[in-house]
């Protein structure tokens, strides 16, 4: 047996019975595929590049936010509705603001996604307002990815407003995409997000049944649970809402409920120019509450440009946050983040003096399954997996003999020991943090060899989270 060094960075590897001569010429090394490229499935203003409606179910590539507006429009005709009412001083009051959620939120959540690192995307156009949120016209959105080969991450931030029975079918349905393409990773809103944990929702009309909020998005979630990670509660942001008053001509896109009447809020520009101003200043002023996807999907590309996709998405602070919608504690995180009975696992976004909103969960939906519970490992699997499948398609009708193996041994060992190097892998040396092998009689038999499989094994050992510290302090006691 000897011992030969690649040519390439990396450990030594060994080759029996393979020359020198045969295994020097050495193929490309791995190129490694973009792990973080999310595709958002939703409604938009519009969907034109060319002509009207020609990008409506088309997954389009863009690379910053001007080039969604550019693409899809902005949602200025979605109508905001106000209640205003009388106040004892002599002034106005605002009862109500609707919708306090967005009825299209794709465009904030792409503003959102922008401000939290976010780099190039897919966009996938469902439909245009005022049609309203169909389960049908995002399943449609989710079968335009079957045939696209770029996206690793799927986003429907739409499906929160669907009725709970139609989330859960949306949900299912993400799931399912991703387990069975395997390159790809669901990012979900919980549903009923701007609503506290222990609140009860209705889960069923006949019989008509009843659950927690998280107890309901368990439910909802089943599948493959290992390809997908949700996240609650939604968040205050400091992004406002899209008015165009029109300069005060009718029609604009706010309505105003005053005195019983209801009228376009421009009609009062000559007739009450201080209750005019006072809705304009009330707009100025209004902030939204939006589902969290748009900024954990940011903050995805943002960890994987900058650190590596191995390293956890979490305890990272939002931008264009002000707050979680719902404050959760200690209490209510461990509920939710440590499921002993399904399992399913819902990561939360909580507030820190100090430090801002961040994310303060990095699990799957698979919270109690010990290889993939982790999104990081999970994602990093996912990427390596499709790097070497791409890389080394030039094994196709090449000889399934020895020296191959190799060469596809060598391939995939310099990979991962720049992997080791990069901190993605455990293990004091590149033994302790991989082994791949291929060869007659560890991973062939004459009879795969004969149907012309050629099988490689590698085993990673991959750095996890350290979710739990344990400090231990210790006072000594005056005794005397």
């Amino acid at each position: 047996m000897k011992q030969k060094r690649s040519t390439r960075s990396g450990s030594a590897f060994k080759t029996p019975g393979v020359s020198i001569e045969e295994v020097h010429d050495l193929p490309p090394s791995i190129a490694e595929v973009p792990s973080a490229v999310p595709a958002f499935i939703g409604y938009t203003a519009k969907a034109r590049k060319l002509a009207a409606n020609d990008l409506h179910l088309i997954p389009t590539k863009i690379r910053s936010f001007t080039e969604y507006v550019n693409y899809f429009g902005d949602p200025g005709s979605e109508i905001i509705e106000l209640a205003v009412s009388d106040a004892s001083n002599g002034g106005y009051a605002v009862d109500s603001i609707s919708p306090s959620i967005p009825n299209y939120p794709l465009y904030y959540c792409l503003r959102m996604f922008f401000d939290n690192g976010g780099g190039e995307c897919y966009v996938v156009s469902v439909g245009v307002p005022p049609a309203p949120v169909s389960r049908k016209d995002l399943l449609k959105g989710l079968d335009t990815l079957q045939g696209q080969d770029e996206p690793t991450l799927v986003v429907v931030p739409d499906a929160v407003k669907l009725a709970y029975g139609e989330y859960a079918q949306v949900a299912q349905s993400m799931l399912r995409l991703c387990s069975g393409m395997k390159d790809r990773f669901a990012i979900l809103d919980a549903w009923g997000g701007d609503q506290k944990p222990d609140n009860r929702v209705q889960v069923s009309g006949n019989p008509f049944t009843t659950k927690t909020v998280i107890d309901a998005n368990r439910q909802a979630f089943v599948g493959d649970l290992k390809y997908g990670a949700a996240y609650y509660p939604y968040l205050e942001t400091s992004l406002k809402c899209c008015y165009n008053l029109n300069n005060g001509k009718v029609p604009s896109n706010v309505v105003l409920y005053f005195r019983g009447k209801k009228r376009d809020v421009c009609e009062y520009w000559n007739s009450d120019k201080k209750l005019y101003a006072f809705v304009e200043t009330t707009l100025q002023n209004h902030f939204l509450t939006l589902p969290p996807s748009g900024a954990v999907t940011g903050v995805y590309v943002g960890v994987d440009t900058n650190r590596g996709v191995w390293k956890a998405p979490a305890n990272i602070a939002l931008n264009s946050v002000r707050a979680p919608a719902i404050l959760v504690d200690e209490i209510t995180h461990e509920s939710m983040y440590l499921d002993s009975v399904a399992g399913k696992s819902i990561n939360d976004i909580r507030t820190f003096p100090g430090k801002g909103t961040l994310i303060w969960g990095a699990r799957t939906l698979a919270g109690n399954d010990n290889e993939w519970r982790y999104v990081s490992v999970r994602r990093f699997f996912m990427m390596v997996e499709e790097s070497l499948k791409k890389s080394t398609a030039w094994v196709v009708f090449e000889s399934n003999d020895a020296a191959t193996w190799a060469k596809l041994r060598a391939m995939i060992e310099n990979y991962l020991t720049l992997k080791w190097r990069d901190g993605a892998l455990q293990g004091t040396k590149p033994e302790e943090a991989f082994y791949v092998k291929c060869g007659f009689g560890s991973t062939m038999t004459a009879a795969d060899i004969l149907e012309g499989r050629l099988v490689v094994e590698i085993g990673m050992a991959v750095v996890r989270p350290a979710e739990f510290i344990v400090l231990r302090l210790e006072h000594k006691v005056q005794t005397s």
